[in-house]
């Protein structure tokens, strides 16, 4: 035979093109399937690396994203406990402005005096003869203490394990008072100042001074925060501020600390109007009076009822005007709050329109358009057909089809 036909080079070589349209239709078909146009990253080619560097993005703004959900709860609660706390406020200011001047508010008949010293007639009005108070009174002292008790439980709010006004100190107890210090200090105040005869016995002005200042340099007698029972990080200004991370440059701060002077006014004056040692207003005594008789119970200091009212209103109000200090005290805290919340929620917005974009960017660089393999894959189908026809043919050739 001059001319040989040799069918093995044509076979080999159509079999390794069948292996190229196999992977190649494997590979289009898995993109079909997963919409991905590769597995692996490497697959991916020159565009790896702004894959990854999106990815990273993403993972990192999530993480904020966390961050500011998780602050976000907490925020939200210090808020609600802090209108919580200005309604109990607010509750007791319309009770105090209520509270009117002109009735005595003490049950009771008059006790007249007339000095003996004096030739001619002269009763003074100097108290009564009960020391039991109406039923405003009444109220107001069981509503101050039911707001005290409230406002501990506010001021010790918690978010699992951390107390929210403990500022970054947030595992201390912002505020113990089971010591009952505060209310004995009140209480002790109230009666050096009625107790005229004391060598402790303080002026209407003093004691107005310790129940509204809180520094102790200023005035040693001052109700300070240690007396009131804050933490020792409270007392000390250390306990640092709490703060959120929103992106990679924000930093979000939102501290509302349990001594701000809202809180401690409010505490002081609901410890002030729930103590028994306040009252009665005039000083009770005895039927029937004879010249010279002491009081059995003490009121407010003066010579007369009418001194002892006067004393008693200027306290009285000056404890009021505190309350409506310390509720616009709160509303600053609140507004602070809800500023920072405000905050929040922009960065959060910011933060989605980022990851938006960044996915995008994955998008682009990873997905498969759909359409595009269908098409190919098609293609490749017709393609991957004929070459299996031709591989078959090819199989069947044989020198007995050449004789």
């Amino acid at each position: 035979m001059a001319n040989g036909v040799s069918t093995l080079g044509q076979a080999l070589d159509q079999m390794e093109r069948l292996k190229k349209v196999q992977t190649q239709y494997s590979s289009l078909s898995t993109q079909l399937a997963t919409g991905k146009k590769t597995q692996q990253f490497s697959g991916l080619g020159t565009d790896v690396l702004a894959s990854k560097r999106a990815r990273a993005s993403v993972r990192s703004i999530e993480i904020y994203d966390t961050n500011i959900k998780s602050a976000d709860t907490r925020l939200e609660l210090m808020l609600t406990s802090l209108k919580e706390f200005r309604a109990l406020a607010k509750n007791m200011e319309d009770l105090l402005i209520g509270f009117s001047q002109v009735s005595t508010h003490q049950e009771g008949e008059d006790i007249m005096q007339d000095d003996p010293l004096t030739p001619e007639e002269e009763f003074t009005r100097i108290g009564l003869d009960s020391a039991e108070m109406d039923t405003f009174y009444q109220t107001l002292q069981r509503l101050s203490g039911e707001v005290f008790d409230f406002m501990v439980d506010l001021v010790n709010t918690k978010n699992g394990d951390k107390y929210l006004f403990a500022g970054a100190d947030s595992s201390t107890k912002p505020l113990d008072t089971n010591t009952g210090t505060l209310d004995a200090v009140v209480s002790n105040s109230i009666n050096n100042w009625k107790n005229e005869g004391s060598v402790n016995n303080i002026s209407t002005d003093q004691l107005i001074a310790n129940l509204t200042g809180r520094d102790s340099s200023v005035n040693p007698t001052a109700i300070t925060d240690t007396v009131i029972g804050f933490s020792s990080s409270l007392t000390a200004g250390k306990a640092g501020n709490v703060s959120v991370m929103v992106d990679d440059t924000k930093e979000i701060r939102y501290t509302s600390l349990g001594n701000s002077q809202g809180f401690r006014d409010m505490l002081v004056a609901a410890s002030f109007f729930k103590s028994d040692n306040l009252m009665p207003i005039t000083d009770v005594y005895e039927t029937p009076y004879t010249y010279g008789d002491t009081p059995v119970q003490e009121g407010a200091p003066g010579a007369t009822a009418e001194e002892q009212a006067e004393n008693f209103f200027e306290v009285f109000n000056s404890m009021t005007r505190m309350v409506s200090d310390a509720m616009d005290a709160l509303d600053q805290e609140i507004q602070n709050l809800e500023m920072a919340q405000v905050r929040m929620h922009q960065a959060q917005e910011d933060n989605a329109a980022q990851k938006n974009m960044f996915l995008s960017v994955i998008d682009d660089v990873e997905n498969a358009d759909l359409n595009q393999v269908a098409v190919e894959l098609n293609t490749l189908q017709i393609t991957l057909d004929a070459s299996y026809r031709v591989t078959a043919r090819l199989q069947e050739l044989s020198l007995v089809n050449f004789i």
